[in-house]
């Protein structure tokens, strides 16, 4: 593809990155067949190339509208794209350079505003929102049902890991919402990983990953959170005794946006370094568990021999896009799943978004749920028993459209670990 960036931006960091990305696009449109939302709305500026030439458009000088604003908002980010393009086109990163210029340049409503203010300052809040999901198990009762299923009851206490002392060791990633929601899923990480011999701990000043403000175009925001996690992360890393072998992630969206801090903050003098460093050592918990297969299958086969476990035994695997997609894992949960014992029925067009993608669900309600309903569809079509995902996002907004239960696939394994 053909450019001629205004001088504004053409010697920008930005501006080159977003021009070798343009320029590498052939216009294809493989892109087409896999973009949910041109599968749903048929509009050639709901897919991929089509806000492609948007951005090529607004960073060659041309006008800038709301609409530019509506068919970029549209996008799931689920980068779907990126694995069907021959090309090896950065969708992701040219969408982030696009949307934070058209942030630049066209005034939001005071509502908008408002909104994507409230959910960068809500979500990534752990006390307030643990306060606030308190509130709502209170009233879970005079909910409509629809709600119902979208408020977990209260988590029971967990158990604890064995206590034995490990030697190696491993951080962990609390994240936003998850603690609040589904804590079972980090402290069901602990357990597996302790009965493999690694110590899971956490570092206390670790928050938001970033991803919430920045993919809200908040881009300053979500940086600075990233360097708030770097700097907590960092004595661990850097300790001269036992430094931690990974940070190990359990929310597939939160994975994907560690594994580009590298890239994200590549400019900054002061970060970029370490951010490269902390990127090198992100994994999410699937790619951890498949490198210790070794140690685990036997544990599996010893447990199966004996447990006399009633558990569900026919699951329909959701792979969030940001494990297939964005970390490029597909296919690294279902052999767990199946070495644990468990049959994994058919899912039709699993390449496709549930349509969670972090705040999406929040802000395009419509094509949200019309993509969630499409996903259910296609998971329930052999009748599985339950549903997991790897994703704490996909896991809530699956579980508002279905009354079947939708968990982490680590609990599972957890628990056939555990009898």
């Amino acid at each position: 593809m053909q450019t001629r960036l205004t001088d504004l931006i053409k010697d920008t960091p930005e501006g080159q990155e977003a021009d070798a990305i343009l320029r590498s696009c052939v216009h294809c449109g493989f892109c087409l067949a896999t973009c949910p939302t041109y599968q749903l709305l048929g509009n050639e500026l709901d897919s991929p190339r089509g806000r492609i030439y948007l951005i090529k458009q607004m960073l060659e000088g041309q006008e800038v509208t709301e609409k530019t604003q509506l068919h970029l908002d549209r996008c799931l980010t689920c980068r779907a794209c990126e694995t069907t393009c021959p090309s090896g086109v950065q969708y992701g990163h040219l969408l982030d350079i696009g949307r934070g210029m058209v942030e630049q340049q066209i005034q939001r409503t005071p509502y908008a505003t408002f909104k994507r203010y409230a959910l960068r300052k809500l979500l990534p809040n752990r006390t307030l929102f643990s306060t606030l999901m308190g509130v709502a198990r209170m009233g879970r009762p005079l909910l409509p049902a629809r709600l119902k299923k979208t408020i977990f009851p209260k988590p029971v206490t967990a158990r604890s890991p064995s206590g034995k002392t490990h030697t190696r060791s491993m951080l962990i990633l609390a994240g936003c919402v998850q603690p609040a929601l589904t804590p079972n899923t980090n402290h069901a990480t602990t357990r597996v990983l302790d009965r493999l011999g690694i110590a899971v701990m956490a570092a206390e000043q670790a928050g938001c990953c970033g991803a919430l403000a920045y993919h809200l175009n908040a881009q300053e925001e979500g940086l600075n959170a990233m360097r708030r996690n770097i700097d907590a992360w960092w004595p661990f890393v850097t300790r001269s005794e036992n430094p931690v072998e990974a940070i190990i992630v359990t929310a597939s969206g939160c994975g994907v946006t560690v594994k580009d801090y590298g890239h994200l903050l590549q400019h900054d003098p002061d970060y970029a370094e370490k951010a490269a460093k902390i990127s090198s050592l992100t994994r999410d918990i699937s790619e951890i568990i498949t490198a210790e297969a070794s140690t685990l299958i036997p544990l599996l086969e010893a447990e199966k021999a004996t447990s006399k476990s009633s558990s569900p035994r026919n699951l329909a695997f959701h792979a969030p896009c940001t494990l297939q997609h964005g970390m490029k894992l597909k296919g690294k949960v279902e052999p767990v799943l199946q070495a644990a014992g468990f049959n994994l029925t058919k899912v039709a067009d699993p390449h496709l978004c549930c349509g969670s993608a972090g705040t999406y669900s929040i802000l395009q309600p419509k094509l949200s749920r019309q993509l969630r309903d499409n996903k259910i569809a296609a998971l329930t079509m052999e009748n599985p028993d339950l549903v997991v995902t790897a994703n704490i996002g996909c896991q809530m907004h699956l579980q508002g459209g279905t009354s079947l239960p939708v968990r982490h696939w680590i609990e599972l394994l957890d628990e056939t670990l555990t009898g």
